[in-house]
This record gives C-alpha cells, structure tokens and sequence, in this order.
C-alpha cells in the first residue's frame, strides 16, 4: 500500500494502457546504446555519478536515479543533460516540452502543399554533397527521392567547416545510396526552383515497406527549451528512456479529488505530455499539470495565510478614538463610499488579537494614503508606533509631506528616514524610536537597516509592495512583535496575478475616485502631430497649468532611435520653449538634486518638467494638466496608466498625449486601451495579455513563481478551480486535529518539494 492510504496507489491498469514494454503507448522503443556508451547500472558498476553537480537531497526513490541509469545516457551525456537541470528521471520526466511538431500526416509527394507539416516515404534515386563553388562556407547536400506518384529533390545548405570535409560528405552518399527507402518529415516550402521539405528530418527505412520506427519522422515530437551545448535529440533521448519509469510515480492527489475534478491520473498526464496520441489526451494532460502547478502553489499561500491568522498579536486597536475623530474633522474633504468600507475592513483587523495582513488595491489618486493614515492613527492612539516605507525616496518624501501636513493639525511627530538623512539627524531618529518618543516613521529601505529600533511597533505600511523583495518586507516585520501589515498599491493587478502572488492576504479595493476629478483625456500621436501637442502646452501653461514630458532614458543612445531626457531638456528649452523654464528630473540626480526639481515644479518655478520614469509615482502636483510621453510603446499598459496619473488631480482638465512613431499595429493596438479605457484594472488585465505576468509589475520581483506550463492568461479557469481545491482540502480535519493536508502524507511532502525552496521555506510556516 502506498504512503498515505491505497488511494494514493497508482491505477495498474491505467499505467499499463500508458506504458507497454517499458513505452508510452503508440511510440517507438528506445535505440539501444552505441558502442562506448554507459549501460544500466546493473551490469556496470563503474557509471559515474553526476547528481553532485546539483544540491538534492538524499533519497532511495527510483525516480531519484541519476540519468546514467538510463539506456544509452553515459557520463559524458549525463553532463550535457545537468546544464538544463536534469539529474534524475524524475527530472527528465517532469522536463515539458515547450512545443510540438507533428510529423504524423503521411502523404505522397504529389499530394505536397506549401505551409504544412507532412511525413514522405520515398526511395532515393541519388544523393549529391559538395561544397558550393560560389561561397567557401557553404556546403550543398542534394537528394533525390521518389514515389509511386512523383519526384521531389530535396537541397539543404550547410554552414561550417564540419560539413565540408571529404569524409562527412561521403558518409552521406554511402548512407543514402540508390534503392534506399527514408522517412522524410518537415515543412513545405515553395521556393524558385520548386518545392522543398525545410531542414528535413530523414531516417532511412531499409527496405521498402519497412515500419518507421523513429523518434522524430512519422509522429508527433515533443520540442524542449534547451541551451548552448545540448541538443534537441538528446533530451529527446533522455526523456524517451526515462519514460518506462512513470510506473514508479504514485499520485499524490486522492482519486477522490482527481474524479471531482476530472483530472487524469498523474502517470498518464506525464507520458501524454510528452507524446500525446492526439489533441485531446495533450489537453487532458496539459490541465491536469497545471492544475498541479497551481494547487500546490494555492495550497502553500493558503497555509501560510492560516499560521498568520494563527498567530498573536498583542497589539489590538480601537475602531474609534479621539485621534481618528480629531483627523476626520481638519481634513477638508469627506471620504468616498470605497474609502469608507476600506476604513472599516482595516479597523476591523486591527481589534483582532491575529496580525491584520490586508493589501489595499486602488487606481492612481484614488485615496489609499489618507485610508492608512486612519490605521496608522489607530496604533498611535493605542499606545503603539507606525512605520511607512516606500520604494524610493521620491515617493517617501511625497507621503512624508503629506504626513506633515496632516499631524501637525494634530500636533503628532513625524520623521523621514531615508539613505540621503544625514548622519545627526540620523542617530536622532534612532534613539527617538527607541525611547517612543517618535510614534510615525516614514522611509525607504532605510527603516530596514539593523540600527532602526521600535520601542512598540504595532502597524507597518508598507506602498507599492511589490517593489521590495519577501525577505525585506518580513525583516520590517520583524522589529516588531507580530505587527499589522498593510500594504498599498496603485498598481490595479489582475485577480489572477494576484491569487498567484498575494494568495495569502485580504485584499481590498479602492474602487472609486473622489468627486469632482475629471477623466484624463488619451490620445495616441504620431510624429506628424506634436506640433499640435506643443500648441496645446503653450495654451495650458497660457492658462497657468504645468506640463509633464516624459521620456524612457537618461542619455542618448546610438542603438536606440530614442529622445533622451538631456537631450529634449535642452532643445526643448533653447528651441521649442524658449518663453517658458524647463526643469529635469532623472534617476541620476542626487536626492537633493532631485527635490530641488520637484520643489520648483510644485512650487510653478519651472512649467514645463522633463523626466524619465522616476516621475511615475511620489509626484504630487494638482497643477499640472498635460503629460507629453515620449516613445508611449517602449512603456507598458500599466506604467503609462501610472504615468497618466501624475495629472487630472486638481479640478482642472487635463490630457494624455501618447507620442509614437511606431508602425506596428500591436504597439497600436496596446496604446488604444489607454485611449478607450480609465479603468486601471482593466488596463492591467490587458496589459498582462499583451506582454504577460512578470512585466505588469514593472519588474519581475520574488513573489512570482515561474510555471512550466501554466499561463496567468490562458489558464485563469484552471486557477480558480485549483484555489478551490485547495480551500477544501485545508478545511477539513484530520484524525490528529490538524488541517486537511494531514491526511494526505504524499500531497504534503509534494507540496514541500514544489515550493519549499522556490519561497524560502516561508510558505510552510
């Protein structure tokens, strides 16, 4: 019986219909081994061992085999094979393919149509390999075949001093000498001299009528990623031979789960993966590993989020109190109905004796500042210190601004710590936090560093979260005893991202904007136009309004046809504008450089500000009405939705102008949105379409994972049926009172073996 129940057991006559003397059904049996290649361990002892070249753990499973134990995967091919991470059969098993050619449809020759995928069997009337007398680098190898219906000459054209040699070309004319039958595979193609099979596959058949009995002619083939040294026939090769084993994989799902469900079986998902007999056993196979890709992946953030509600917190704080009533009345206008219900849901958390752990979702000037101000209150009021760390110390200065603005009605303190304070008032801050007497901190990665000490910290914030690392978020936790966590973003993400990546926190949405603001009027420009955008400025600034231009670098570059910052500042400023001042913002400035820029721009000094990205967040200016950006397609959805949000805060009207001189109509097609669209949640489900998950967040950070086959785009079904799963499994009790997963011995230590390292550890506890 298998670990955890006979349930857990393999279905012998599933396995049995997939594999079939030691194959997957309806594929060829392995080649046996070349003279001077590696045998099965069992009749060799002297096969080298590679798994050291990858840490894994110890283990006596027969998937833990190295692959020398595989039929034809000597030492010399076991090294190829670790570059891409495959020690073991298990590995090789679990190895997908990225694609599939389908070699299966046999015609014959007069039957051949440009632009398909075809297999021929033909008999050679001569085969002709020279080196080509135009180029020195060439060689041309020629074969002629034929069928009962016509005949075809096949050309391909060889770069490389390999193929130029005597003995290479006259190994082929000795391989497909007149008479010799082939299976020739690949794709059609009609060129001057008339049609040709494309970098054909070609086996030779021996005599006619003989089985095609091949890895690649004839069938379906698998295609794996691959890297510099490691062929595509030999991870075919590997995984051929490490096929046989799949009988050794015991499901770690429960058939029960597996039938409500309707997933296949495991073994059965592996080898169809592979070599799937057709369509809809690829599509039955493909579901269920992705299936697995996310269930153990919901299963883990799942638990995590359980031992977060589990745990104690001491600080527990009142829904009301004189603070948070006294903050309500100096603020000069009411919250939105979103607001309000985000107020009520963290203040909710914070009476609770578990530590709140609540993202709060909101578009560009939606109000998520003020709402964690009101929790930030609340700790104060209590008794306990705040701490608000931001990405970057633009932002940072921003909130600590506003900060300033609000608890000096409220006669609260309030510091900035950031790389840029200075060494007094540094060590200042230190020992004010250590006494208590400084209830609210603001910083960036500062508030991290080891001599930032809390006297009581009960509630960290922490903005646009998905900008710093797991590791760097926990450590600012981490100064406290089980502190609340709350973290902001004004990066709307889709439901699916964000199942992948906050599966274990409470999310709230801002979804509303505050009254009065008026929508961002989009449009795309081409070059032809920008005359008409400066006519438009030269009206606003007229109107006295300030204008943002945006560019994506720093300097020029000679590879990229780009407006660079330096460059448009001064030619804006000596040619264009010379009536008004222009300012320039870029990441390279010192701090103090940079707050100079964005004082003078706040403070209407300059009227035109040149920027790069760093503009994108932290820039409060309700004066401002225009925005200019410069190459819009080099930018994704959600950044230029950021980006169009540093204007349209005050009561005015203002605009967008998306300038590109791109012709390609997907570049169109993404700028349109912002065109047609406000909505930033829909902007970044788009965005996530258009250019996938890892960018919409501007950067791939450590919170998402990496699936071999799964797609946050494609497989959203799929994701949430699995999220379901999961939920279900945790919430029922085993016999020893702990959670679902209990039970199921072999779904926890997959689970452990999945994701484990991948997040640190931290996703089991």
């Amino acid at each position: 019986m298998a670990e955890g129940g006979a349930d857990y057991s393999a279905d012998g006559n599933a396995v049995k219909s997939v594999v079939k003397s030691g194959q997957p059904v309806g594929q060829p049996k392995p080649k046996k081994a070349n003279k001077g290649q590696a045998k099965s361990s069992k009749t060799s002892p002297k096969v080298r061992d590679v798994t050291g070249l990858v840490d894994r753990p110890n283990s006596n499973h027969p998937l833990d085999k190295p692959l020398t134990y595989l039929p034809g995967i000597g030492p010399h091919k076991a090294e190829k094979l670790a570059k891409l991470g495959l020690l073991s059969l298990r590995d090789a098993l679990f190895y997908y393919p990225r694609d599939y050619i389908d070699y299966a449809r046999q015609v014959n020759i007069k039957d051949l149509v440009p632009g398909e995928t075809v297999t021929i069997v033909a008999t050679v009337k001569r085969c002709n390999c020279f080196n080509s007398p135009r180029n020195t680098k060439l060689t041309i190898f020629e074969l002629t075949v034929y069928d009962s219906s016509s005949r075809l000459k096949i050309s391909r054209f060889l770069a490389g001093g390999h193929f130029r040699s005597r003995g290479w070309q006259e190994k082929q004319k000795r391989l497909y000498l007149p008479g010799v039958v082939v299976a020739i595979s690949g794709l059609v193609k009609q060129n001057k001299y008339g049609l040709n099979i494309d970098n054909p596959e070609i086996e030779v058949l021996g005599g006619k009528g003989d089985a095609i009995d091949s890895l690649t002619v004839g069938r379906v083939v698998p295609v794996y990623p691959l890297t510099d040294g490691v062929g595509a026939d030999l991870v075919r090769q590997a995984v051929v031979a490490a096929l046989p084993s799949v009988v050794e994989l015991q499901d770690p799902l429960p058939r029960a789960l597996r039938e409500q469900y309707t997933l296949v079986e495991l073994a059965v998902a592996i080898a169809h993966i592979h070599f799937p007999p057709d369509t809809d056993a690829l599509a039955l196979a493909r579901r269920r590993l992705v299936f697995d890709e996310f269930f153990y992946l919901q299963l883990g953030l799942l638990r995590r989020r359980q031992a977060q509600q589990q745990q104690q917190t001491t600080a527990q704080m009142a829904p009301t109190g004189e603070l948070i009533d006294a903050f309500y009345e100096v603020l000069p206008f009411q919250f939105t109905a979103a607001q309000n219900r985000v107020v009520q849901e963290i203040l909710t958390d914070l009476q609770s004796t578990a530590p709140m752990n609540r993202l709060v979702q909101g578009d560009v000037g939606s109000g998520k500042t003020v709402v964690a101000v009101v929790g930030i209150l609340a700790a104060i009021q209590a008794g306990y210190q705040a701490a608000l760390m931001a990405p970057t110390e633009v932002l940072a200065e921003q909130h600590y601004r506003k900060l300033v603005e609000w608890f000096n009605l409220l006669h609260l303190p309030v510091e900035l710590l950031t790389g840029s304070t200075k060494t007094a008032k540094r060590r200042k801050i230190h020992q004010e936090l250590m006494t208590g007497e400084l209830p609210v901190l603001v910083g960036t990665h500062a508030l991290i560093e080891d001599p930032v000490k809390f006297a009581n910290l009960g509630l960290v914030a922490i903005d646009e979260q998905h900008r710093f690392g797991v590791a760097q978020r926990a450590k600012l936790q981490q100064k406290g005893h089980n502190p609340h966590v709350l973290t902001l973003t004004a990066t709307p993400i889709p439901r699916t991202l964000a199942l992948t990546i906050h599966g274990d926190l409470d999310v709230s949405q801002i979804d509303q904007l505050p009254p009065g603001r008026k929508a961002i009027q989009t449009t795309v420009l081409g070059g032809r136009e920008r005359a008409d955008a400066y006519d438009l400025m030269r009206r606003e600034i007229a109107q006295g309004r300030q204008v943002y231009i945006v560019l994506p670098l720093v300097e020029e570059s000679e590879k990229l046809d780009l407006r660079s910052a330096m460059e448009e500042y001064t030619r804006l400023q000596e040619t264009i504008f010379p009536e008004f001042v222009v300012g320039l913002l870029h990441g390279r400035l010192s701090s103090a450089e940079k707050d100079a820029a964005i004082s003078a721009f706040r403070d209407q000094q300059t009227q035109i500000l040149v920027s790069t990205t760093v503009v994108e967040v932290g820039v409060d200016v309700p004066n401002a009405t225009v925005m200019l950006i410069e190459h819009a397609e080099r930018f994704g959805l959600s950044q230029l939705h950021q980006l169009r949000g540093r204007v349209g805060r005050g009561g005015s009207q203002s605009y967008c102008l998306l300038m590109t001189s791109s012709k390609s109509e997907v570049a169109m097609q993404r700028l349109k949105v912002l065109e047609q669209s406000q909505d930033g949640f829909f902007i970044s489900e788009m965005d996530m379409r258009f250019r996938g998950p890892g960018q919409v967040l501007g950067t791939r950070q450590s919170g998402l994972p990496d699936f071999a086959l799964a797609s946050l785009v494609e497989d959203q079904d799929v994701l949430e049926l699995a999220r379901t799963a999961a939920t279900n499994v945790l919430a029922q009790q085993s016999e020893s009172g702990g959670d679902g997963l209990t039970r199921w011995p072999l779904m926890e230590k997959e689970l452990a073996r999945r994701y484990q390292k991948l997040m640190g550890g931290a996703i089991l506890t």
